[in-house]
């Protein structure tokens, strides 16, 4: 039987720990890096007509190309998180390094349709905070001669796929445009809450929608991508069987969950200074509003067990990349942006301790022959300190923007992507 008090930090658990596995790249959960190019130019890619890297950020762009490309790659990331709190100083001890799939092929019907899929991970990562961390939620407590775990979070790991066809029509010589559909596969969601562990799996679709226009040296464009809700389910095994008996922790049991992902909405324009040189300067905005309130039900009942409230606000990033052609087989790329936080104090989350984030980035292309061509790029990103302490008390509830995961929070990361290109 649920109490009202376990229900609720189930709830919150469920919602923080599935919602809240650490992404490095932008705000919130959030992996925004889909080619080797994009890693170079800091994801400033959405007006781009020359690129084939600026497929995955806007399918437009492959009406300007009237060959087909394959493009098969991955990037590594090295995530550091860390806090001091009343109990020292702690470094979460997630992966050391992850490696992530890049793949997008473009293929040419016609002198005006093209065709693409892509193959990304939009979403996910991971934090691990070793018990102690947090001393609220640290250690045990005794109920008779029972010691009951305090049921520190250890533990949450989130994977996304998306699987993306599009198509692109190519409408005159200076415009093309393309619809697609996003279908998202959370391949891996497990956690270790405060009341005992997650594990499950689950999908969600939606659509994007892309444009681009040349004129001269100016290009603009525009893409966006649609909110989602995946709908998970998962086995949740509780770490007590003493509350258990007692009535005072949920016993197990499968429990389904609806996870907002956001909607992204990019605007850029880049100009050609020659041959050589062109810049870009995008515009992000996340929909990190449609991520609201997270309802978990009983997927024995379909009985509404909680609805917690999360309450982030839209975030921008701003992006600015540069291509410099060297010679005819050596491209150089070069990217800086920020990037802000849409979560405030009031739900802050140790399990994404994010903040305003800036981004350095640079990247190489080097042709091969033969319609071959070797992509790397480097991304080192710094998020801005943040001093919290708190917005609520910790009464043994909600742990989110509370007095227990007060602590002066850092993060950086390194991320390398590495791809091959065939062009046919």
């Amino acid at each position: 039987m649920f109490t009202p008090t376990i229900t609720r930090s189930m709830a919150l658990c469920l919602a923080v720990s599935v919602c809240g596995t650490q992404a490095v790249q932008a705000s919130g959960f959030m992996l925004p890096e889909s080619s080797t190019a994009g890693i170079g130019l800091s994801n400033a890619l959405v007006a781009n007509p020359d690129e084939r890297g600026a497929f995955a950020y806007n399918p437009a762009a492959m009406g300007f190309h009237a060959t087909s490309s394959l493009a098969v790659g991955t990037y590594f990331i090295g995530p550091n998180f860390s806090v001091d709190t009343a109990s020292g100083h702690h470094d979460s001890q997630g992966a050391d390094w992850m490696a992530l799939p890049m793949i997008q092929g473009a293929f040419s019907l016609d002198e005006r349709w093209r065709l693409g899929l892509g193959v990304s991970v939009p979403f996910g990562l991971e934090t691990r905070w070793s018990d102690g961390t947090f001393p609220a939620v640290s250690g045990t407590r005794s109920i008779g001669a029972y010691s009951i775990p305090l049921g520190h979070p250890l533990t949450s790991k989130l994977e996304i796929i998306d699987v993306s066809p599009t198509v692109a029509y190519r409408l005159n010589d200076a415009l093309s445009l393309s619809a697609g559909i996003d279908v998202y596969w959370a391949r891996q969601a497990k956690l270790d809450s405060t009341l005992g562990t997650l594990t499950g799996d689950g999908y969600g679709f939606g659509f994007n929608l892309g444009a681009l226009y040349r004129q001269g040296p100016w290009s603009l464009g525009a893409a966006f991508r649609s909110s989602a809700t995946l709908e998970l389910e998962g086995d949740f095994v509780p770490k007590s069987s003493v509350l258990v008996s007692l009535g005072r922790l949920a016993r197990a049991q499968t429990g389904e969950l609806d996870l907002a992902l956001p909607w992204r909405l990019q605007l850029g324009a880049r100009y050609a200074f020659d041959e050589r040189l062109a810049v870009e300067f995008d515009i992000s905005r996340s929909g990190w509003s449609a991520f609201n309130d997270i309802k978990v039900t009983s997927k024995a009942t379909g009985a509404l067990i909680f609805v917690d409230q999360n309450d982030w606000n839209d975030a921008n990033a701003y992006r600015l990349g540069a291509t410099y052609q060297w010679n005819d087989q050596t491209q150089l790329r070069f990217g800086y942006t920020y990037d802000e936080t849409g979560q405030d104090d009031d739900h802050f989350s140790a399990r994404v301790p994010d903040n305003d984030r800036h981004l350095f980035s640079l990247g190489l292309a080097q042709s091969l022959g033969n319609g071959l061509s070797l992509e790397a790029a480097y991304m080192y990103v710094r998020a801005v300190e943040r001093d919290y302490r708190g917005a609520s008390p910790y009464t043994g509830g909600d742990l989110n923007g509370s007095t227990a995961l007060a602590g002066d929070y850092s993060m950086d990361a390194h991320l390398i992507g590495l791809e091959i290109v065939k062009v046919f």
